[in-house]
């Protein structure tokens, strides 16, 4: 039941709008992961190496770095897409956002590469690189925007439970992409794949991208913007100055956590298929298989944690995912060295349990640490900050460092050392469980919540 208006002070909203707020967030993150399930699966990623950067040097290290450029302009994405979505409210950025999105990714299926009958020479990596950065950019000011969304529709009490769902659109999308190559790779040759079968995923990220706008449009903009608009409280320009003097000390606490989820986050999903391919030398579609089975079962536990975050709060399961990345991450790649694809299976499966600990409460957790006027913004700088600097450069460090020690034990070291460090922001953020999102109000550069329903 959605919560009334006369005892939170905001718009009411039913149940039915709340799960349509959800879906048509959900469905943005369905499509940028849709699109790294795509790039970072092993078949895909050689072809591209291939096609648009010929020449000596490793295929997969070319398609992996050309991901990572994407990621050095989310922050400025965030600076730019964040504090305009607390100005001039979440639904309009968020229209914006997934058809940067899904656009980018269709072209890449459509650009032609460096040499062959379709191509256009040093003008094909110098293009597909201009992609990434357009796709960076806006998925700088998607994620913030998509959690914010749902975060401000959701009923207090419900909030991590409908929050989990975000995250769900992250697994179901990258399933869907490692799904989509696992039938083109099976019903093609490897020559057709690297010829021209590798375009074929890219295509579906349109349509995708293209509900999630027509279900954005569909709805209202969120309670507490059209609540802040109506006492006159929403930011006259974007906050960009407000989002810093005020928030600044919160968003270096989560900068800290997201370092964690970020480095988990893109070293399983999008390192590890290469890692098991190049370094463990499992072939292409099993490895696939294993991941697609890993992330089923993320899938099938992740709202219910989510629901169970709503009880005990958002920290114990944070907590819990930052001490057992620190304890578990080297015995568990052991077991995915160990020769057997069942213990790999065992040692693959731990981390990711971790993982969906963290990804059941984020969508419900980040949000919360920001008052409604900045929280955009805030979260958006904050998120994309941490994901550009250690997200999507880990796939990168990682599989160089590999590649020049010899030792292929550093997925798990750098698993260890951001756990580590994100242990400490996590003890020092408040529980915001059953804080109501429109009592949320940071205190200067304290970092701690000035509400004191926080301390319930």
């Amino acid at each position: 039941m959605s919560e009334p208006a006369a005892t939170t002070g905001k718009p009411s909203v039913d149940e039915r709008t709340v799960k349509r707020a959800v879906w048509a967030s959900a469905m943005g993150n369905a499509t940028e992961w849709y699109d790294y399930g795509v790039f970072t699966s092993g078949a895909i990623a050689v072809a591209i190496g291939s096609q648009f950067f010929p020449g000596e040097g490793n295929a997969v290290l070319k398609s992996l770095a050309l991901l990572a450029v994407g990621f050095i302009v989310r922050p400025f994405g965030g600076a730019f897409f964040g504090p305009l979505g607390d100005k001039l409210g979440r639904k309009r950025v968020l229209a914006i956002t997934i058809l940067l999105m899904s656009g980018c990714t269709f072209l890449v299926g459509i650009l032609p590469t460096y040499a062959g009958s379709y191509s256009m020479g040093i003008a094909a990596p110098i293009a597909i690189l201009l992609l990434r950065i357009i796709q960076g950019f806006s998925t700088g000011g998607e994620y913030g925007g998509a959690a914010t969304f749902i975060a401000e529709y959701s009923p207090t009490k419900r909030r991590g439970f409908f929050g989990s769902f975000l995250e769900l659109g992250t697994l179901a999308g990258y399933v869907l992409g490692n799904l989509v190559v696992l039938s083109v790779t099976l019903s093609m040759s490897a020559e057709q794949v690297e010829a021209w079968g590798w375009r074929i995923p890219f295509f579906v990220a349109l349509p995708l991208g293209l509900i999630g706008l027509y279900l954005r449009n569909k709805l209202e903009d969120t309670p507490e913007f059209r609540r802040l608009e109506a006492k006159g409280e929403a930011p006259k320009k974007a906050p960009l100055k407000e989002i810093f003097v005020r928030n600044w000390r919160m968003i270096l606490n989560l900068i800290g956590i997201v370092l964690l989820l970020n480095v988990a986050d893109y070293l399983l999903l999008t390192t590890m298929p290469t890692y098991f391919t190049d370094t463990l030398k499992i072939n292409d579609n099993t490895a696939t298989l294993i991941i697609i089975a890993v992330e089923v079962i993320q899938m099938a536990i992740i709202i219910p944690l989510g629901a169970l975050s709503d009880r005990i709060g958002r920290k114990p399961l944070l907590l819990t995912a930052a001490i057992g990345f620190l304890v578990l991450s080297w015995p568990c790649l052991k077991l995915m060295q160990s020769g057997s694809i069942l213990w790999l299976f065992v040692g693959f499966l731990i981390v990711a349990l971790l993982l969906v600990l963290i990804l059941a409460v984020i969508g419900s957790t980040f949000p919360a640490m920001f008052p409604t006027r900045v929280r955009y913004g805030s979260f958006a700088i904050g998120y994309n900050i941490s994901t550009s600097l250690f997200g999507g450069t880990a796939g990168v460090i990682v599989t160089a460092l590999i590649k020049s020690t010899g030792n292929e034990d550093w997925p798990a070291y750098y698993l260890m050392a951001a756990a580590l460090i994100a242990i400490i922001p996590i003890i020092k953020i408040p529980e915001t469980a059953q804080v109501p999102m429109d009592e949320i109000e940071t205190e200067g550069n304290s970092g701690k919540l000035a509400s004191a329903a926080a301390q319930r």
